[in-house]
């Protein structure tokens, strides 16, 4: 296989963007896995890369029953980010940011102690400031949640950020947008992703408009299918109750894999303000057909039910695979292909867009059969830091004009200044401090998503056993047919 590297370019600085102004950021949730993981080393890394506003005070909450003092939650903070941050903490940054961090408790009927916490830090700052809530706690607790904050006054002029999953059905997503809409008005709304923050997400839309050697070949006249898939070695680990009370398809493929969808299958915007950007995925959305139960497989792998949490019987799906129909001009006949799942083969994010085959007579001889399989795509790897790899034939040097398999790549980290890169969630969690809603997903996105699932979620099939370390089970190949999976046996 021959392989053609894009060249390294210079290194470019950070284009400019608008600093957000004086924030209170309440991060509801401050004890647990996300915030750990995600949320403080990536607020502490935003600090130190100057992104945060110049004046700024961050409050953890919890319910009084896990309340720690705030020198307890900067000495987590501190070990968040040395565990899991891409910024060590033993600077001088780290100095300035502690006494930044306090802590309050909350519960739906006291919520004193964080009015209090929030007014003082404005008190603080002193001027015009902004408050942000960000929401990262178990579903369950968003509604009380939101309700405590219209009832404590806290809700005017504020952003709010809600984390996934939101609803796990239409009917449930409903009414978290009632509830939702009952305290802050839609432009106030935040649902993450933290799939549509990455970088190799947003190099879709570019790789795709702005170069017009792709955008004209981007529709049914020239592709033939397109994968999305997210595999992952992981099983479900200490999870179990949670997983599978949700399963494979609520939790990545509504939640995640649609958003990408969208981003791969609009029209061009006008622009990429937010409300063009998302008016053309809603379209997507709305020109989804209801998922066809022919066309979809649940897995579940061997000793999944053995599990703490789990049910003896479960018939919770690990794996999740659809074949989506987007039926409008552009996309009519053209399958999409959505597939997620723990305990399998490889860790990978990958879009592959297959392309329509020319015909090859002319290149047999009675030497040479023509290569097969997976003959013209393009692979578009999201996984952080990203990379775009085409496939094609070329000639195999030698006196026949024989044909065999070559690739030219695009790699992020070989061509830009990785150092300037953001994670998903410190890139959304600034848009949604300076207000910009485009990579954050609509009421009416997520109802509509949930709606297209309602046969699935009614009448699941079955779930199909899988060995642990596999692609699934052998359906996965039966629901994609005559294609291939690119994953499967031979591709990247």
């Amino acid at each position: 296989m021959n392989q053609v590297a894009s060249s390294p370019r210079p290194e470019s600085p950070r284009p400019s963007s608008p600093r957000p102004d004086s924030h209170v950021i309440v991060l509801f949730g401050a004890t647990g896995d996300l915030a750990k993981r995600k949320l403080l080393p990536g607020l502490f890394h935003l600090y130190k890369a100057g992104l945060l506003p110049r004046k700024f005070r961050i409050i953890g909450v919890s319910p009084a029953t896990f309340a720690i003092t705030s020198e307890e939650f900067r000495q987590r903070a501190k070990e968040a980010a040395t565990w899991f941050g891409n910024t060590s903490p033993d600077c001088v940054e780290w100095d300035e940011f502690a006494p930044l961090l306090s802590f309050a408790s909350a519960d739906p009927d006291n919520y004193g102690e964080l009015v209090a916490a929030v007014n003082a830090a404005e008190k603080q700052i002193g001027g015009e400031v902004r408050r942000l809530f960000h929401l990262a706690i178990p579903p369950a607790g968003f509604i009380p949640t939101v309700r405590m904050l219209g009832a404590a006054k806290l809700a005017a002029g504020a952003h709010i950020i809600i984390e996934k999953p939101f609803g796990v059905d239409l009917a449930s997503a409903q009414e978290l947008n009632a509830a939702v809409h009952e305290v802050f008005s839609e432009d106030q709304v935040f649902r993450i992703d933290h799939f549509l923050g990455k970088e190799s997400i947003d190099n879709i839309l570019a790789f795709r408009f702005a170069n017009g050697l792709f955008e004209p070949t981007w529709n049914r006249h020239y592709l033939q299918y397109v994968q999305i898939d997210v595999p992952e070695t992981l099983d479900v680990g200490t999870r179990g109750g949670f997983y599978d009370a949700t399963g494979a398809y609520r939790d990545m493929v509504v939640t995640h894999l649609f958003q990408v969808l969208a981003f791969i299958a609009m029209e061009p915007p006008v622009s990429l303000s937010a409300k063009h950007l998302r008016d053309e995925k809603e379209k997507v959305f709305e020109a989804l057909r209801p998922l066809d139960l022919r066309h979809v497989v649940r897995g579940q792998y061997e000793g999944y039910r053995a599990v703490p949490g789990v049910k003896p019987d479960s018939d919770t799906e690990t794996l999740a695979a659809v074949r989506v129909e987007v039926e409008n001009w552009r996309w009519h006949g053209v399958p999409f292909y959505l597939r997620s799942g723990k305990n399998m083969s490889a860790s990978r994010q990958l879009i592959t867009l297959g392309y329509r085959e020319p015909p090859l007579r002319m290149f047999l001889t009675h030497r040479r059969d023509v290569p097969t399989g997976r003959l013209n795509e393009i692979v578009i790897d999201f996984a952080d830091p990203g990379s775009i790899t085409t496939s094609f034939l070329a000639k195999i040097p030698g006196p026949e004009l024989a044909l065999g398999h070559s690739t030219m790549s695009f790699k992020y980290q070989d061509s830009f200044a990785m150092a300037n890169a953001l994670e998903g969630y410190e890139r959304l969690i600034l848009l949604a401090m300076i207000g910009d809603q485009s990579l954050f997903t609509r009421s009416d996105g997520i109802e509509r998503v949930w709606d297209i699932s309602t046969p699935l979620l009614q009448n699941p099939p079955p779930v199909e056993p899988y060995a642990p370390g596999t692609w699934g089970p052998a359906s996965i190949a039966r629901l994609i047919s005559p294609h291939h999976w690119h994953l499967n046996g031979g591709g990247d």
